[in-house]
Order: structure tokens, then sequence, then C-alpha cells
């Protein structure tokens, strides 16, 4: 009887040991899944700001200030001295106000496709790292920005399937150098609507105005959900008449072409989807429209005309913190590949890595505006870096080498660092910041003493001045380098020294995640 009943204790112990250990495995689980799967070796969730660099910060600071240099309309609290009010009555040929929004470049025109890419990216900007920005006291002077651009494309989209994308004639516009104080010229309006296509720059606007409606919805609800009323009526409209603008308006072609309109539907759609929770933009990425646009698998360059890239980055936030039945989901798993095939063509030790660079390292796509790709490409290399650190992902493979968040960090600063003066000219590209910038500016506003009365015409003396500009374009990120590093700091040399807007969109984002560290939120809304 004895043998029994220690053979029942036994077997009881048994039992609970195996009940303890259920119990433990299903405790680790849980722990694993709240760590959103975190790797063995991955880097510790970064906390809230840390450290300011100096470096970044000051830069910030003066890239900003670009954004005001650009700004048209009847200015608010004003801090450029050299600037005052203009094209206070553009638009008015349509009865609408579209004395808002910012000029493009050195010139006075307002390009709606580049501007729309200009919001888009700066919303994003502040969305994922409006907590660092805050830090260097540069969040609301962003958001200020931010709305100067969104007023007017609210104002450009007057009805459902009507937006004007364009203000003023770039061969007129181009025919004058004179301040925009003093613009005299006509400013005719350029429109889309179901006649005249124009999916690509109506859904870039549907996409601006939906992340601008993700950062307004905590400070200003009524604003923000006007903003996504007019994203979803524009997005519905671009994809419901499909066709280019550069086919329907020919014109534009000069200056703005675009290669095609897929990404663009795919990168609104996505923004809407982050805007909203609603499943069928989700469904959209993911169904047809993905198989037909997304070109999985193939890296592409982000920049104004191209969202490829950054819908990709951008869908990968969902595969890294959305809910599982959606980030489960294969087609966004291709999305992520596609991300990190990006990345990988980034990281400079990568056996994929792209040769398109100079022999310092500065990846290099275009003799035109040589620094909208290196600096954009950086951003989303940081952007990813830091949704790896949240999620605790340790490595990204590049066919079968393995690179952390930091590669990522390293690359992307590399590229800042190049542009702020280290490199071959010893020169900062960014006007205003260090010893050394481009002393002659290919901007109208900068290039004329603020006191001088000069027409259309007769400005051009100042175009031809042997004399550096007597205005600073504080902040401008100018064209850069040629391939050999080589640089010509000259007025008429349009292509390296005539800096853009939708520039400063991306060197604003870039210098805004590298000032400091801190986690990402999981979530927009």
């Amino acid at each position: 009887m004895e043998e029994k009943r220690g053979s029942r204790g036994w077997c009881g112990w048994f039992l609970v040991l195996i009940v303890l250990a259920a119990i433990a495995f299903a405790i680790f689980y849980a722990v694993r899944q709240k760590q959103h799967k975190s790797e063995p070796g991955a880097a510790p969730v970064p906390g809230p700001p840390g450290a300011v660099t100096k470096k970044y910060a000051d830069a910030l600071k003066i890239a900003m200030q670009f954004l005001d240099i650009q700004k048209s309309g009847k200015l608010e609290n004003n801090n450029i001295p050299w600037r005052g009010d203009s094209a206070l009555k553009d638009g008015s040929e349509a009865q609408l106000d579209l004395s808002k929004g910012m000029y493009d470049a050195g010139d006075h025109m307002k390009f709606g496709f580049p501007m729309a890419f200009t919001a888009t990216v700066l919303s994003w900007t502040i969305l994922e790292y409006g907590d660092q920005m805050k830090v260097v006291n540069q969040l609301e002077p962003a958001q200020d920005s931010l709305k100067w651009i969104t007023d007017y494309l609210i104002n450009a989209h007057p009805t459902d399937n009507v937006l004007y994308i364009q203000v003023g004639s770039p061969k007129v516009d181009h025919g004058c150098w004179d301040r925009p104080e003093d613009m005299t010229e006509d400013r005719p309006l350029t429109q889309v609507n179901t006649s005249a296509q124009g999916t690509e720059v109506a859904a870039e606007t549907a996409a601006a105005l939906a992340s601008a409606s993700l950062v307004f919805r905590s400070t200003d609800s009524a604003y923000s959900t006007l903003l996504l009323k007019h994203a979803k009526q524009l997005f519905t409209f671009a994809d419901k008449y499909r066709g280019s603008y550069s086919i329907s308006i020919p014109e534009v072609a000069t200056f703005y072409n675009s290669t095609g309109y897929g990404d663009e539907l795919l990168w609104a759609a996505s923004w809407l989807y982050h805007a909203t929770g609603d499943q069928s933009y989700f469904q959209y990425v993911t169904g047809k429209n993905g198989e037909d646009f997304a070109n999985w698998g193939s890296p592409t360059w982000f920049s104004w005309d191209n969202k490829l890239a950054g819908a990709q980055v951008l869908l990968s936030r969902v595969s890294f913190f959305g809910p599982k039945d959606v980030s489960n989901s294969n087609v966004l798993q291709k999305y992520r590949d596609s991300a990190e095939a990006v990345m990988c063509g980034l990281l400079p030790k990568s056996p994929t890595a792209t040769s398109s660079r100079t022999d310092s390292g500065l990846v290099w796509i275009s003799q035109w505006n040589a620094l909208q790709h290196p600096v954009a490409s950086a951003l989303l290399a940081v952007i990813y870096s830091d949704y790896m650190l949240t999620s605790r992902t340790a490595k990204i493979s590049c066919d079968g080498h393995y690179f952390r968040p930091s590669d990522l960090r390293k690359f992307a600063m590399s590229q800042a660092d190049y542009v702020l003066g280290d490199n071959p000219m010893k020169m900062s590209y960014l006007v205003g910041y260090g010893d050394k910038y481009p002393q002659y500016v290919h901007h109208r506003g900068a290039s004329i003493p603020a006191d001088a009365t000069t027409g259309c015409k007769d400005g051009f003396q100042w175009l031809k001045s042997d004399k550096p500009n007597p205005n600073i374009a504080m902040g401008a990120l100018v064209g850069g380098p040629f391939l050999n590093e080589s640089f010509v700091d000259s007025r008429n040399n349009s292509m390296q020294t005539e800096p853009s807007t939708y520039n400063s969109a991306v060197i604003v984002g870039l210098l805004s995640s590298l000032v400091t560290t801190s986690s990402v939120v999981q979530s927009f809304t």
C-alpha cells in the first residue's frame, strides 16, 4: 500500500511540473510577442529623445529658414528682412485665393506636383520625429510651413474633380529676373480635371493632405477633418480618371515630367490607410494595384517623381507595428522585402550596393540637383533603421550579409556630413551653415538688393553681377557637386547652385532624424 501511495505522489508532482512549465512557456511567449518578435542581439529600444547632436541641431535650424524664404502671399511673423508680401492676386482669375503656397526654386513658379511632395515629406518628418524637432524648437516652425502649403492645396481644389496644379507660365516667369514682391507679369492658372487628367499630381496632393491630417489631428481637429475630406476626394478623382498630366498637359513635361502615376496611387492609398484605418485602402495597395504598380523587388530612387521606395518604407511600418491580421499579410511582406532591397542598395558594404557614388561616398544619380537623391535616400535609411530599433529587429540580410540598424544610420550620417562640409570641396552645400558655403545661389530674391527698383528685364543685371548675393538664402540646399565632386559657384550655373523647396523638405527630414535618438511611435493615430 505504501508503494502505491508513493507512485501516486510522484505522478502528482510530475503533473505539477508540466503545468508550471506550460505556464512559464506561455509567459515567455507573451513577452516575446510584446517585444514585437525581438531577435537575439537586437539593440535596446531607444527611449525619449536623448542628447542632442549640436551640428545637426544647428543645421536643422538653418534649413528650416529656407521654407520661410520661399513663402508666397501675405506673410505672417516674417523673420526674413529681405522678403515681403507677394503674389497676392494669385488665383483671382478663377475667383480663388492661391496667394499662399511656396515658390518652387530660384524662380517664382508654383508647381503643384513638387510642392505637394514637399508637404508630404514634411508631414512624414513631423510624424516620425516631431518629438526630436520639439527638443530643438523646430516643431512649430515646421508645422507652420506645412500649413502654409496645405492651405494653398485646399484652395487649389475647389470642386471634387478639379485641381489647380500650377500658377504662372514658366516661359513668362523665366523671361524675368525680379523680386517676387515686384512681379507684374501675368500668372495664368493650369488645372487638371476629368478631361485633362492628372492622376500623379492629384494623388500626390491626396498624400500630402492625408499625411497632414495626421499632423494636425491633435491640435486642430476641424482642420484635420477638412484635410482628410479633400484627400479622400482627390484620391477618388485620381484613381477614377486615370491619366498622366504629362500627356494631358504636355507643356508641364519641360520642368516636372512624370514617369508614371502608379507610384503616387500606392503612396496616397498608403497615407490614407494610416490616416483612416480603412481597410479598403490597405486592400488597394495589396490587391491588383499592388501587382500592377508596386514593382516588388526592384529598388528605385525616392524623389518628387518616384514615390515607390517611400511607399515601401511606409508600408513596412505596418509590417513592423500593425495588428497581426494585417502585418502578417504576404503581400505586405513583399513591400517590406522591397524596402530592404532599397536599404541593401544604399549600404556601401552590401554585396548589392549601388555603384552610383562619388569617390568620397556620396550617392550620385543626376548632375541636375545631384543632392536630392542622396539626402532623400538617407532619410529613408534612418527611418527604416528606427523602425528596426523600435521593433527590436536585429538585422537585415543583403544576399547573406547581415547589417544592423546602426549601419543604416551610419550611412545616413555620411550623406548628411557630406552635405555639411565633409567633402573634397570642404564646402557646406547648405547655405548659411559653416564657414564656407555658396555665395552665388541661383535665386532671384537673394540676388537682388531689397531696396532695388527693378522690372522684369532690367533685373537681369543682378543675375549677371560678379558680386556675391546681397541677401543670404539661409537654409537653401543647392543642387550640389558633379560626379567628380567639383562645384562651380556661379549664379548662372543653375544646375549646381539653384535650391528647391522639395530639397528643403528632405534635408529637414534627414536632419530631424539625426538631431538626437528616440523610439518612433508605433501608430500615427
